[in-house]
């Protein structure tokens, strides 16, 4: 009798336990987008620039919308209230109206001085505007604006979201049904599949850390991309296509080279020497073609303008002035900054010496490795802001999704799998 009695309370428990766990991973949701509104509305307070106010009313509104979706269970449609509110809304608003940080118009003026001078660099800056940061490449991104011939949709923010676009597609493709390196073991589950993969990245797009630079600058949007291609094609066996893609990186900001060694090593560490050597060599042969003939002609501009000024060093003091850590220690004088200097050598020391005695072998090892050494570049830097984080932040979440996403298709599995041990439980039901 007490067998029978009991019965109904163990088969009803597991829909207890799902019924739970259905409304935790919505409650997280709806959190996530109410933090993102709080992150979005701080900009009405702690900003004075007038794009970053811009996109936070309209982002905050629109995270709070989200919230509100995802409190009802539409996860999806969540993260297109989301995408719309905070991505399309505000970068549509900002480029008709014409406003937008001043990296956007470094990028089309370099352009328009490299068609009408030969170079992207001013030969005798005047001032912060004529002061060009970036390596050559990045100009490439305000051609459209200097032929003058679309109007509003030659704003370089656009065609650099288009490019992050296709190479996260491209990446994806590349990723798609590979076992390689995952490094946990286990079954492989299935992640829904292609759904919950575009719902998840979806989120990441409309998310603080991609929609306020894709509205405002654009700037760090096109080395997000290729920091996010160049490494799955190198782990995929591609050392010729990685290292053109690489080199591409490297043409765009100095910022970049750190992302070559350890590509190099996980290229080493799977398919040996001779492939890693044609990566390096296709890397350093097509950002030397880039860089070295301006490097040449101009070097001086080159230097003070891409080297010195966001170091702190040029003539011009750099606006990238966050309250890091190697800010805060170059603040203190000549003995500050030499302790900044030798902890950023410190780290990069041991950061070489982990890759020569453990390579990462796989997609999300080298993210996380990746990602590690950039920021803590990006905290000792003497120059730096809150907004470089953005690609550490990128690289670790998204090579995750493709990743885990691409191991689902490569064998079977269930629910419990992979994916659903190694994902947010947010990210395993955008369905």
């Amino acid at each position: 009798m007490s067998v029978i009695v009991e019965a109904p309370r163990i088969i009803a428990a597991p829909q207890a336990v799902a019924r739970e766990a259905w409304w935790d991973r919505r409650a997280v949701w709806a959190l996530g987008w109410a933090v993102a509104a709080a992150w979005a509305g701080s900009f009405l307070i702690t900003s004075n620039l007038a794009t970053h106010r811009s996109w936070g009313a309209m982002a905050a509104v629109a995270y709070l919308l989200a919230a509100c979706v995802a409190a009802f269970g539409r996860r999806r449609l969540s993260v297109l209230v989301a995408l719309v509110g905070a991505v399309a809304l505000p970068l549509g608003y900002l480029v008709l109206t014409g406003k937008a940080q001043s990296e956007v118009r470094v990028m089309e003026h370099s352009m328009t001085l490299l068609l009408q001078t030969g170079s992207p660099y001013a030969a005798h800056p005047t001032g912060l505007s004529d002061y060009n940061p970036y390596l050559p490449g990045q100009s490439l991104f305000g051609l459209p604006h200097a032929l003058g011939v679309l109007g509003p949709l030659g704003d370089a923010r656009l065609w650099c979201a288009v490019f992050l676009a296709l190479c996260l597609a491209a990446g994806r493709v590349v990723l798609r049904g590979s076992r390689l390196g995952l490094g946990f073991g286990g079954d492989y589950g299935r992640s829904g599949s292609d759904l919950s993969y575009g719902t998840a990245v979806g989120a990441l797009v409309a998310s603080p850390f991609l929609a306020l630079p894709l509205c405002v600058s654009g700037i760090d949007i096109p080395l997000i991309g290729v920091c996010c291609l160049g490494p799955a094609l190198a782990l995929r066996g591609r050392p010729v296509a990685a290292g053109l893609v690489l080199a591409f990186a490297c043409s765009l900001k100095w910022t970049a080279w750190p992302v070559v060694p350890v590509v190099l090593a996980a290229v080493l560490a799977l398919y040996g020497l001779r492939a890693a050597l044609r990566c390096a060599a296709m890397t350093v042969a097509g950002a030397a073609a880039v860089i070295l003939p301006f490097a040449l002609s101009a070097p001086k501009a080159l230097v003070e303008q891409v080297f010195l000024f966001p170091t702190g060093h040029g003539a011009v003091v750099t606006p990238a002035h966050s309250p890091l850590p190697g800010v805060l220690l170059c603040g203190l004088g000549a003995g500050g900054m030499a302790v900044a200097l030798g902890l950023l050598a410190l780290s990069a020391a041991l950061l070489a010496v982990s890759l020569v005695r453990r390579p990462p072998t796989g997609p999300v090892a080298c993210a996380d490795r990746l990602a590690l050494g950039l920021a803590i570049a990006f905290a000792l830097a003497p120059a730096s802001r809150f907004g470089y984080f953005a690609l550490p932040a990128v690289l670790v979440i998204w090579t995750r999704l493709a990743a885990l996403s691409g191991a689902a298709q490569a064998g079977p599995g269930g629910q419990n799998g992979l994916v659903g041990r190694y994902l947010p439980s947010s990210v395993m039901t955008a369905r």
